[in-house]
């Protein structure tokens, strides 16, 4: 596959992506809720990847011929993948799909030391931006957060990634306990001081299922209230936007064209091909959007791919009026906000216009002209209600 280094622009349409999800980690975070599984043993990566190119063939059946813009390789931790695995897996993609030159390639990564010597061959399959887990930047937290990384390491993973990857963004998780405004504001400074282009800034939130969540119900672990976290966010909002850093979606912020464009496609409800235990897609078959969801348990998703060609449980068929509550669920996210005519289109209605008016007179939402609707900053604030309110 072509590693371009002169990214494709963002032409501002939804486009086709596809996610592969590698479900493998290191050690399991106390806050993650995401489909990730520990492995005492080495992963039989040779015999996955062979799963991921059979599912990628059912998944072009679905999808029929389509132009790629963006590929995200997440989990899990995919930087525990061989380079060797990551080009089997882009090299299948471009054979079932159309992949121009120049478009996104997304790995997710952890800044350990071993993972981080692993970049250079990444970047020769392909890759062409990575977006690494720091979580944050002082060492008392990250071992609060069950990282495996110290300060030190995450500063080396991402000064390695400057150098190698055209692009590259990590994510900070804030709003953690008994974090002040002041702290947070110097951590975040120090951070942009570090970024690139894009910061993915995320708050602590209490999973169900997880310990974290445990410790919290006992009442071990306290998180800031509503109003810290309000506090928390609306710093985030002005550093971030002082550095030329605004938020384009409600937790990632971007210099201008750095935005991510495969998550771009989620947000304004493109479709997208989830490949690997556990991935989600969203594939348009005429008139009809079909939810493609895996099993999530690895070897079960193995072995169910080697015996019937793929690893889906689900194949649920959306209405258009499902559709339309996920354009305004994905849309309401983005600062550019909902496209109007097209949520009309699949909901067949206009917004209720006392509901909107409501909404309007309190400052939460607000119109770009006749062709979008989006949040305001305070509207983001309160998103789910938002979106509650509107898509009644």
């Amino acid at each position: 596959m072509n590693s371009a280094a002169t990214l494709l622009p963002d032409t501002g349409e939804p486009g086709f992506g596809v996610y592969v999800h590698w479900p493998f980690c290191a050690a399991k975070c106390p806050y993650c809720d995401f489909n990730s599984h520990v492995r005492h043993k080495p992963v039989d990566q040779p015999r996955f990847a062979a799963a991921f190119l059979r599912e990628m063939e059912t998944m072009r059946r679905m999808s029929g011929p389509k132009t790629v813009t963006s590929i995200f390789l997440g989990g899990g931790t995919p930087s525990l993948m061989d380079p060797a695995t990551v080009s089997a897996i882009l090299d299948g993609i471009a054979r079932h799909w159309h992949v121009p030159d120049g478009i996104e390639v997304t790995m997710e990564a952890n800044p350990s030391s071993v993972e981080a010597t692993r970049f250079r061959g990444y970047r020769d399959t392909g890759v062409n931006r990575v977006s690494l887990g720091v979580q944050a930047l002082n060492d008392a937290d990250l071992r609060f957060l069950g990282r495996l990384h110290d300060v030190a390491d995450a500063l080396q993973a991402i000064r390695l990634a400057r150098d190698i990857f055209p692009r590259m963004s990590f994510d900070l998780i804030y709003a953690r306990p008994n974090q002040t405004v002041e702290a947070w504001e110097a951590e975040l400074t120090e951070a942009i001081s570090y970024a690139v282009d894009h910061l993915s800034l995320y708050q602590l939130t209490i999973e169900e299922g997880t310990p974290f969540y445990g410790l919290h119900k006992a009442g071990k672990l306290i998180v800031p209230d509503g109003d810290q976290s309000a506090a928390l966010y609306e710093a985030t909002q002005e550093i971030t936007a002082r550095h030329s850093m605004p938020a384009y979606e409600v937790s990632n912020h971007a210099r201008p064209g750095a935005e991510s464009r495969h998550n771009l496609t989620y947000w304004r409800y493109g479709d997208y091909a989830g490949i690997g235990p556990g991935a989600h897609g969203r594939l348009t078959r005429g008139r009809n959007k079909i939810a493609t969801s895996t099993e999530r348990r690895p070897e079960t998703w193995l072995e169910q791919v080697e015996r019937e060609g793929h690893g889906m449980i689900d194949q649920d068929v959306l209405g258009f009026e499902e559709q339309a509550d996920e354009l305004l669920l994905m849309g309401l996210r983005l600062r550019e906000g909902v496209d109007l005519a097209r949520w009309q289109q699949l909901s067949g209605r206009d917004p209720d216009p006392i509901r909107e008016e409501r909404l309007l007179e309190h400052g939460f939402i607000e119109r770009l002209g006749n062709s979008r609707l989006r949040c305001t900053p305070s509207g983001m604030l309160i998103l789910d209600a938002v979106v509650a309110d509107l898509a009644c």
